[in-house]
C-alpha cells in the first residue's frame, strides 16, 4: 500500500450483527465517530467538480420502489456525470486525486447504452437530447491548469460503464503516473460478471492495465489530508464513497442514490417519492439498476447521510452530492429534484 493511504478502523465489525437493525444501529454509530474524526484533522487543499455529460437512466431504477403503478411516469430522467477534482497534502507534498474521471466515449460501448443508441439510431438530434456534452476529462484539465502527470490517484465509487484503457492501459497511457484506488471486492467482481452485472459494465474496460497500477484496498481507508474512501457496499459489492472536508464540512459521494431526495426523501420534490417513504417508513430510496445487495446499500446510504451530515446550503437534506445527479430535463419535463447540488469549488487548485 502507498505511504499516502493508512486504513480507518472506526466502522470495522459494524455489519457483522445478525439483526439487520442492530447492524443500522452500529452503522450509524460508527458514521458519528467517524464524522468527529475526520472534522477534527486538516481540510483538503481545493476541491472542483466539473460537468462531464448527460445521460439517460431508467426512472424504475433511479427511485427503486418509488414508481411502481405511478401514471404516466417518464422511463427515462437525466442523470449528470461529473468528476471531482482533490487536491490535498498527502506523503511527500501536494498530491491530485481525481474522482469518476469518466470518459464517457468509451463509456458508450456499456451493453444498456448500447441498446438505448441503438434503438435511437443516435443522430445529432437524438445525442444532443439523450446524453448533451458538457467537456471531456483532458478539456476540464486543461482549463484548470492541471497536466496528465500531475495526476496521482484515479478512483471510481464502482465500475459501472466505466473503461479504463485510454487512462491507465498500454506503454503510453494518458495518466502516466497515476494509480487506480479500487475496493478489491469491486476488482475482481469486474474480473468475471454474471449477466445481470455485465450490462453495466464496459466490456474490457478493465483489460491491458499493469496490475503494478492498480491499488486493490480492503477497506476504508484515509487517503491523505482531508480525503477518505469509505466502504460502502450494496449498489455492488465493492462499492465505495468519496468522503472530502471542506474546512468544516465533510461532503460525500457516491452512486448508491442519485439525488439529494434519495437520502431524505420526506422532502423530496417528487410527490411519489414522498409516497413511498410514508408508506414504507424507509429512510433513503436506493438506486437500483443492479442492487447486489439491497439491505447492503440501505446500510450505506445512511451511513453516508449520517457521515455528510447537513448540506450547508439546504439542511433538510443530507450533504450527499451523487457522482451522477439526477437532474431537470426535457426527457422528464414534469419530475425535478428538492435540492440540487450543481456545482461545487472549494480553496485551491493550483
Amino acid at each position: 500500500m502507498s505511504d499516502d493511504l493508512q486504513p480507518i478502523t472506526l466502522l470495522r465489525g459494524a455489519r457483522d450483527a445478525a439483526i439487520p437493525t442492530q447492524r443500522l444501529a452500529a452503522v450509524r454509530a460508527g458514521a458519528h465517530a467517524l464524522r468527529a474524526e475526520l472534522l477534527a484533522a486538516a481540510p483538503v487543499v481545493g476541491l472542483r467538480t466539473c460537468e462531464l455529460v448527460r445521460v439517460p437512466y431508467p426512472t424504475r431504477y433511479a427511485f427503486t420502489g418509488c414508481f411502481t403503478g405511478a401514471p404516466l411516469t417518464p422511463p427515462l430522467i437525466h442523470i449528470v456525470n461529473r468528476m471531482f477534482v482533490v487536491r490535498f497534502q498527502g506523503h511527500g507534498g501536494l498530491k491530485t486525486l481525481l474522482f469518476s474521471p469518466s470518459d464517457f466515449e468509451a463509456n458508450a460501448h456499456t451493453p444498456f447504452f448500447a441498446r438505448l443508441a441503438r434503438g435511437g439510431r443516435m443522430q445529432p438530434l437524438v445525442q444532443r437530447v439523450l446524453a448533451p456534452i458538457c467537456a471531456t476529462v483532458p478539456a476540464w484539465l486543461a482549463t484548470l491548469g492541471i497536466a496528465a502527470e500531475e495526476v496521482d490517484y484515479l478512483s471510481y465509487d464502482h465500475l459501472h460503464t466505466q473503461d479504463l484503457r485510454r487512462w491507465l492501459a498500454g506503454p503510453n497511457p494518458y495518466f502516466p503516473n497515476a494509480r487506480l484506488l479500487v475496493m478489491r471486492a469491486e476488482w475482481q467482481s469486474a474480473q468475471g460478471l454474471l449477466p445481470p452485472q455485465a450490462d453495466w459494465y464496459c466490456p474490457k474496460g478493465t483489460q491491458g492495465i499493469d496490475p503494478e497500477r492498480v491499488v486493490q484496498l480492503d477497506g476504508d481507508t484515509l487517503v491523505g489530508d482531508g480525503v477518505a474512501l469509505i466502504h460502502t457496499p450494496g449498489h455492488t459489492r465493492g462499492n465505495h464513497s468519496l468522503v472530502v472536508h471542506l474546512g468544516g464540512e465533510l461532503l460525500v459521494s457516491s452512486e448508491n442514490g442519485v439525488s439529494a431526495d434519495a437520502y431524505r426523501p420526506a422532502h423530496s420534490g417528487l410527490p411519489a417519492v414522498r409516497r413511498y417513504a410514508a408508506a414504507t417508513g424507509t429512510e433513503v430510496i436506493l438506486n437500483g439498476n443492479t442492487q447486489e445487495s439491497g439491505l447492503d446499500q440501505y446500510l450505506s446510504m445512511v451511513l453516508e447521510a449520517t457521515l455528510a451530515g447537513p448540506c450547508p446550503h439546504d439542511e433538510r437534506f443530507a450533504n450527499v452530492m451523487p457522482s451522477s445527479e439526477f437532474t431537470p430535463s426535457r426527457l422528464a419535463p414534469r419530475m425535478a429534484p428538492a435540492f440540487l447540488f450543481g456545482d461545487r469549488q472549494f480553496g485551491t487548485l493550483a
